[in-house]
């Protein structure tokens, strides 16, 4: 069925009393038989897996053991490797505290980035990009990521082929999200526990220009014309709008309370942005182009990380207490289903890749 066709009958499907299930059912077979069938990959950071879903069906298809608290995540530009930042520190805030790497309590030897090959269904190889890593950022070559190493204060650039340091730059402390701007050589680098963004050369880890935002900055969201920059501020709780060129505070969105914004993405057409609220347990919806929240919609506990489906149907939200997954229908404004991720399993970040299928 044509997607458009699907769309028109879905209101009709309601309106003659259809129950919700048999709906969605209804879109979800129409969506299948488009052929816009992509996987959903999310890190279980209590568990230690990647756990696979089905992006048409929203169904778990399986899961990849990866080591230690296994955070940030990202899919190649290819779409045949996943890369997964794994850490080997307790989990608890730590600021930058150099005696607490070195200290017995964090494993070391579990710090690094997993590099899975999807279509053998495993880790391939293990790249060592320093101390507790939490997120990165790929080059746009493929051929480096950009780590913040959250307990020692610092971020770093590693060239994945040879495992080299190619580059590193000392940051305020708890440096947690990483963006690659989209036009410019440049990365932002959110730090916690000062509310700093610092921007960096993306090849030499120069400092290029530092913002102090407050409020704890947890990621970034750039525009895809690199113009703007949208970053949650956790304690605040704001959105912070930053001019992406200059490098400058341009206003803030004041979300509605009990948020904790953390994670932030927009729509493929630029023109909403989503944004996880923590404990505040909802996706709060921003218009773009006015600057308001326009709705909240409540999904699982603690959601954390997100991401859009290719076509901007669907928001998929890592909700890190309720170990699931909710799946958002973007144009309902509601939550249609709670994907669970495993006992105890704790998804932490979320990234969206083509479908590949394993070797035989």
């Amino acid at each position: 069925m044509h997607r458009l066709l699907a769309r028109a009958l879905f209101p009709l499907v309601c309106f003659f009393g259809a129950a919700g299930g048999a709906a969605a059912s209804t879109r979800e077979e129409a969506r299948a038989s488009t052929g816009d069938a992509f996987h959903v990959y999310v890190s279980n950071e209590h568990s230690g897996e990647v756990a696979i879903l089905d992006g048409a069906t929203h169904e778990l298809l399986r899961t990849i053991p990866v080591g230690k608290r296994p955070r940030g995540i990202k899919v190649s530009a290819d779409g045949l490797t996943l890369y997964v930042a794994t850490s080997g520190s307790p989990r608890m805030g730590p600021g930058a505290d150099p005696e607490r790497a070195k200290s017995a309590t964090a494993d070391k030897s579990a710090d690094g980035i997993a590099i899975i090959d999807l279509r053998a269904g495993q880790v391939a190889r293990r790249l060592d990009v320093g101390s507790d890593p939490e997120e990165f950022a790929l080059s746009r070559d493929g051929r480096s990521v950009i780590v913040s190493n959250e307990d020692i204060g610092e971020a770093s650039i590693w060239d994945i082929e040879t495992g080299r340091l190619v580059a590193k730059a000392t940051v305020s402390g708890e440096p947690e999200g990483v963006a690659l701007h989209p036009t410019r050589e440049a990365v932002y680098i959110t730090c916690e526990e000062e509310g700093d963004i610092y921007v960096l050369h993306s090849k030499t880890a120069e400092k290029i220009a530092m913002m102090p935002l407050g409020g704890r900055p947890r990621t970034v969201a750039f525009s895809a014309d690199g113009t703007r920059a949208y970053i949650p501020l956790e304690t605040t709780p704001e959105v912070a709008v930053v001019d992406a060129q200059a490098d400058r505070l341009l206003e803030k969105i004041t979300l509605p309370t009990p948020a904790l914004p953390m994670g932030a993405v927009l729509s493929p057409d630029g023109r909403e942005l989503y944004v996880t609220t923590g404990r505040g347990q909802h996706l709060a919806v921003i218009d773009v182009a006015t600057k308001r929240v326009v709705e909240t919609i409540r999904v699982g506990a603690r959601p954390w990380g997100l991401a859009t489906s290719p076509d901007g149907a669907w928001v998929f939200t890592a909700n890190g207490t309720s170990h699931d997954v909710s799946v958002v229908d973007v144009r309902e404004r509601r939550e249609v289903k709670r994907i669970q991720t495993g006992e105890g399993s704790g998804p932490w970040g979320v990234a969206i890749g083509p479908v590949v299928r394993p070797r035989e």
